[in-house]
């Protein structure tokens, strides 16, 4: 594994060629045209996806502002470890707000403090519905296997936020997680994994789906005293892979908080070694794929 003082200098601004099509956030040409994926920081994305614009996870506290989770590795980091690559209003620009759970990379205070009172925010459960209700937020909604919003399908799915080990240390902490499955009938289906590990319930949705592209969360976040991430690593990524060759991945949540340790360089070069190079993308923060 890389150390954390090399991590910013094997960031994912450099691809290797026949990784896919990406272009620039920030650049003043017209955005493109049809769905696209931007990579704005750790699980944060901007996806328009069906002519909808939508909000994932924000997590928009400006660099270094609150302490590194105790408890987990690299634990003496302040989060986030890099800045917002965009300017606060281009990532406030959206339809609605889909946030997976309510840990505080994916739904941080300046999300809740920021983000208008009146989007629309799409919730895993009524609990968490409940707390963003009570942060001030006026239409509060809970995904479902039938919800849809602006003509595009919000399919909840379901994940595990480490293995049966860590829920056994703690699964107070891990909590419930989810997914979400997007289908509308002129785009590719994009499976939204969320903070999940390999397991049965995301092998259902590449079963059932058949996505074309599938986002993971694939930083490898550890926990001190456990010997495996609470996200996806590598061999969760190639179980991806495996399980469903035809999928673009797209590699998200890495290289922004204090306990992920597996860098987009590190995964790339796995990738190649592993044979799915030409299926995988690991966007840099601003960064926009083109599905």
């Amino acid at each position: 594994m890389t150390t954390r003082r090399n991590l910013l200098a094997l960031s994912g601004a450099a691809f290797a060629a026949g990784l896919g099509t990406y272009a620039s956030a920030q650049s003043p040409a017209t955005p493109p045209a049809g769905a696209t994926i931007t990579q704005i920081r750790n699980a944060t994305l901007r996806v328009s996806y069906g002519g909808v614009r939508f909000l994932v996870d924000p997590m928009l506290s400006s660099r270094q502002s609150w302490p590194g989770f105790a408890g987990t590795v690299n634990s003496e980091e302040r989060n986030p470890l890099v800045h917002l690559p965009l300017p606060m209003a281009d990532i406030l620009d959206v339809d609605a707000v889909i946030v997976t759970h309510l840990h505080e990379d994916h739904w941080d205070e300046t999300a809740r403090e920021t983000l208008p009172k009146s989007l629309p925010v799409f919730t895993q459960n009524d609990a968490d519905a409940e707390v963003i209700r009570s942060q001030g937020f006026a239409d509060v909604r809970v995904l479902s296997a039938t919800t849809e919003f602006g003509g595009v399908r919000l399919i909840k799915t379901g994940g595990r936020h480490g293995s049966d080990a860590a829920y056994q240390a703690i699964g107070d902490i891990l909590g419930q997680v989810c997914g979400v499955v997007l289908a509308h009938p002129e785009e590719k289906t994009v499976y939204l994994a969320g903070d999940t590990i390999w397991n049965d319930d995301v092998a259902r949705v590449l079963a059932v789906h058949r996505p074309e592209v599938a986002i993971l969360n694939a930083g490898y976040a550890m926990i001190e005293g456990l010997d495996s991430g609470i996200i996806m690593g590598t061999a969760d990524v190639r179980a991806v892979h495996q399980a469903s060759p035809d999928t673009l991945l797209i590699a998200s949540h890495m290289e922004a908080v204090n306990h992920c340790v597996l860098t987009r360089a590190e995964l790339r070069s796995f990738a190649q070694e592993q044979g799915f190079a030409d299926m995988l993308r690991t966007p840099g923060d601003g960064e926009i794929v083109l599905i």
